[in-house]
């Protein structure tokens, strides 16, 4: 599949009605701030990681349509061409891959969504670690960066399927204020980067920490 089909908004969009459909068909979201992502232009979405969930919950709650950087391991079989089918783009974490670069960067020239999980990984889903992705998209676009803290997903095993959280529970997706990554400088320095991940990193804690509270969830669950 070309470039320029990858990331393309027609899936994206596709993407976005089928998170919603499975999404709101076997939890109960509760989507607050929603409003405060920009109605037109780039914006970078970064989402804590704490369950597979976390980027389809997005994709259905999200007032636009959203275009992951996902692993590649997740583009095996038929999944390949479905997830490239609706807009994912796929990256591989072991280097720097710059076909995954482009395709980010393209998604935000066009005007369009990119979905990020700065942490790189799955895992606590406390933006704990951060990587530098994150900040250099940004800066290197411009796009404003919304913070969104899913919270629920990774709380209890459900009992029909032990992997997902239990059916029709509720899973909160918390968007947050939108706000630049760089210093105003433009520069892309390794050393403006570094400094822009930090800055990052302080906002993304702090507004997960805000979820919780705008919640009622205790400080230990994500």
């Amino acid at each position: 599949m070309t470039g320029s089909v990858t990331g393309s908004e027609p899936g994206a969009a596709v993407g976005r009605r089928i998170g919603i459909g499975l999404m709101y068909g076997l939890w109960k979201p509760r989507v607050l701030g929603a409003w405060r992502v920009p109605a037109a232009g780039p914006v970078v979405l970064a989402v804590n990681h704490s369950h597979n969930i976390d980027g389809p919950m997005v994709m259905g709650t999200a007032p636009r349509p959203v275009h992951f950087l996902i692993k590649r391991e997740a583009f095996v079989g038929p999944l390949d061409p479905f997830l490239r089918g609706i807009g994912q783009l796929k990256v591989d974490r072991t280097t720097a891959d710059r076909a995954a670069i482009t395709d980010a960067l393209g998604v935000l020239e066009r005007g369009g969504v990119l979905g990020i999980f700065p942490e790189g990984t799955r895992g606590e889903g406390d933006f704990a670690s951060l990587r530098a992705g994150l900040a250099y998209f940004a800066v290197r676009s411009g796009a404003p960066i919304v913070p969104v803290a899913v919270l629920g997903s990774a709380e209890r095993r459900g009992r029909a399927i032990p992997g997902l959280p239990p059916l029709r529970s509720r899973v909160d997706v918390v968007f947050g204020d939108p706000f630049e990554a760089g210093d105003g400088s433009g520069r892309r320095t390794r050393a403006a980067l570094d400094a822009a991940t930090t800055r990052i990193q302080g906002r993304l804690a702090a507004h997960l920490a805000d979820a919780k509270r705008l919640t009622g969830r205790s400080n230990d669950e994500t």
